[in-house]
């Protein structure tokens, strides 16, 4: 088969789409023949070499994919081959095929299509996860998030609305800021002209937001944590804005504050088995339904990798990025 390898560390050209061998599925594990993957900014950071796969996992990018069933491992049942899936990977979806635990399957969502439910498993295991399972965002809480107009984002926004709550968002311009709005989001701040702590506690009478969900990391936590209502929980999910940050735990017990920090491509199967079957559960519905859908940007061959690497390197889509057999 063919894959997107990584010879050498650096910049989107890094990407090479070479003959590479078959993956085997072992114990639990399917084989998918991938029709569409999304790419995720842990696939950038791959490429740059500061994210190496976890132990066992596939060496190529990809955390995303759909495709169909070609093959089964040992001990696997519910499945059969030709089934339609998308799935949960640590690795490995920039390839024709991959080998996926079963447990990170999930199937096609009502109305939506083979390609584009590509877009889905990574945000929506994302966002269940943290905001809901993690979080606890509850109906008639403010949910603030950072990056509203990126693929996590755009999903957040959907889910919070769906299940009630009022959703503040973060972006960069009007025309990011009016497809958030599109999408459901009530306050809309542009980070680039406004202070998201001061418009969030005006927007809600100085209470502040009881969930944060946070993409920067470091240069944002002191803000973050200004921002919180009392019994607040910041979520924090990515480390845009640096690693290292200071904390005020004046500020935090204050607020009785929570910050949880979470990462989804290393968990246990296990784990990600359990959020997988919560998505199922809760979020497949309303796809389902039409209240929540998933937002592409655009599609781009997957030879053409690199392409898709310099579109989410330039900040300007809005959703999902996906590579297309």
């Amino acid at each position: 088969m063919h894959a997107i390898t990584i010879p050498q560390p650096g910049g989107p050209e890094a990407l090479i789409w070479a003959e590479v061998p078959d993956p085997v599925p072992t114990e639990g594990e399917v084989l998918v023949e991938v029709a569409a993957a999304g790419v995720n900014r842990a696939d950038l950071l791959q490429r740059q070499g500061f994210y190496d796969p976890p132990p066992g996992a596939s060496p190529y990018p990809g955390l995303e994919c759909s495709g169909r069933i070609v093959a089964l491992g040992p001990g696997v049942s519910g499945w059969a081959v030709g089934d339609e899936v998308c799935a949960l990977l640590s690795g490995g979806g920039y390839a024709e095929k991959v080998a996926v635990p079963a447990g990170q399957l999930l199937p096609l969502p009502e109305g939506v299509d083979l390609v584009t439910a590509a877009g889905l498993p990574e945000v929506t295991c994302t966002v269940w996860s943290n905001v809901f399972m993690v979080a606890h965002l509850r109906p008639g809480e403010t949910l603030l998030v950072h990056g509203g107009a990126s693929g996590i984002g755009t999903m957040a926004i959907q889910l919070a609305k769906a299940v009630g709550a009022r959703v503040a968002v973060t972006a960069g311009g009007p025309e990011k800021l009016q497809r958030c709005r599109e999408l459901g989001a009530d306050i809309l701040i542009d980070y680039r002209e406004q202070d998201f702590g001061v418009e969030i506690r005006k927007a809600t009478d100085g209470a502040g937001a009881d969930v944060i969900f946070d993409i920067i990391g470091a240069k944002y936590l002191d803000r973050n944590v200004k921002a919180l209502a009392v019994n607040g929980r910041l979520a924090v999910i990515g480390l845009q804005g640096g690693n290292k940050g200071e904390l005020n735990l004046g500020a935090l017990l204050a607020k009785r504050g929570a910050i949880t920090a979470t990462s989804l491509r290393a968990r246990p199967p296990g784990e990600k088995a359990a959020i997988v079957a919560a998505v199922r559960e809760h979020v497949w519905p309303l796809i389902g339904t039409g209240r929540v859908h998933p937002v592409i940007d655009r599609t781009v061959p997957m030879a053409r990798a690199a392409e898709a690497h310099e579109a989410l390197d330039s900040g300007t889509h809005v959703g999902k990025v996906l590579l297309v057999r």
